[in-house]
């Protein structure tokens, strides 16, 4: 019986003949990843193996943004490939964010920068502020500018994304950060979340805090935040401390929800929350935005000395002060961590790996 040959063979041996047969004479741009994979119904990491090889056996020029050309006698756009080639041989790989700020996530790209140097790779960053659509589109491009592995810190989402879930199974190089697919074989870089959790509770309740009151976004449920929710629930019952008192409606810190009105909403919320529930004695946020909404709304209600409250990341002024007690992940170290992992994939290591950065908890100084 005859082997039958791999779609990407296909593919290029079709690409070939055209050019030999001039229907794409040298110059000529050739259709792209995308028209490709509609063409023959392939996905798009198929089509884009069959221009890899044409372009490692010289015979055309991809240039990320712009398109794949037929190598030779050089119409401008290809004599310009040819001289971007020459002075820049770094890979290219995407790096997208859900968002990034001075509390978390810039010293993750800090991270990246410098072990992409290191590699001698370049970056393009794109962010979907929250939103999966955003974030499909951030794929796609990504992939149309030639991108040879992509780090992504996937949006709050229930239900992941199905580009994403593509660039797995097609075995596309990727590697996720901070929030992990759970259940799914993806290399992941992050926190033990649900260790510091505990160990930044234990950290109230050695204080004599008895009635933690836990909270959190609105409808979020990713591995991040259930980790975070298990550890510190678990060190509660442990410790024989109250895990009912609890807010989980909290909208205005997400990159969707935020504006004016669900700020008024939250604030609302926990005031409400405060004057109904008495026994309360210290709030445990999951993210450094959430304290400072806490923080501001106690300051405005005179209870601010009263409530100790701790989360996860802060924002340490150049005196190195930090205003919440608070888990400090070592986001350099995941940024270059996740590169080093993309960067062994890239060169053709299938193993799935997740790295658990050490964290360290940092007392409120001010």
């Amino acid at each position: 019986m005859k082997k039958s040959v791999p779609l990407y063979e296909k593919i290029y041996e079709d690409i070939l003949n055209d050019i030999r047969q001039g229907i794409y004479p040298p110059g000529g741009k050739i259709p792209s990843e995308k028209e490709l994979s509609q063409t023959y119904s392939v996905s798009r990491i198929t089509s884009k193996k069959a221009l890899e090889k044409l372009a490692e056996q010289e015979l055309i020029i991809r240039m990320p943004g712009r398109g794949s050309f037929v190598a030779g006698e050089a119409d401008p756009p290809v004599a310009a490939a040819n001289t971007l080639r020459n002075r820049n041989q770094t890979t290219l790989i995407g790096v997208i964010m859900d968002g990034f700020g001075a509390s978390f996530g810039y010293e993750i790209l800090l991270g990246i920068e410098s072990e992409c140097k290191r590699q001698n790779l370049s970056f393009l960053l794109k962010c979907s502020y929250g939103d999966e659509k955003v974030e499909s589109k951030a794929v796609d491009e990504l992939l149309e500018l030639g991108v040879a592995g992509i780090i992504i810190m996937c949006v709050h989402e229930e239900n992941y994304n199905a580009n994403v879930l593509k660039l797995v199974v097609d075995g596309f190089p990727i590697v996720t950060i901070d929030r992990r697919l759970e259940r799914i074989p993806v290399s992941y870089v992050g926190t033990d979340n649900k260790k510091a959790a505990r160990d930044l509770t234990i950290h109230l309740i050695n204080k004599g805090c008895k009635n933690i009151c836990f909270v959190s976004p609105h409808a979020v449920n990713t591995p991040a935040i259930i980790d975070r929710r298990s550890g510190f629930r678990e060190c509660c019952r442990e410790y024989g401390v109250s895990t009912e008192e609890s807010i989980m409606d909290i909208r205005s810190t997400l990159p969707s929800f935020r504006n004016e009105e669900n700020l008024e909403k939250d604030k609302t919320i926990i005031k409400e929350y405060i004057r109904s529930h008495k026994c309360i004695d210290a709030f445990f946020a999951v993210e450094y935005e959430i304290a400072r909404l806490i923080n501001r709304i106690l300051k405005d209600m005179g209870l601010k000395s009263k409530y100790p409250i701790v989360c996860f990341d802060d924002v340490r002024n150049n005196l190195m002060e930090s205003q919440f007690t608070h888990v400090s992940q070592r986001e350099e170290e995941i940024g270059r961590e996740s590169t080093k992992l993309l960067a062994r994939q890239m060169k053709g290591e299938k193993s799935v790996e997740v790295i658990l950065v050490p964290y360290d908890i940092l007392e409120a100084t001010v």
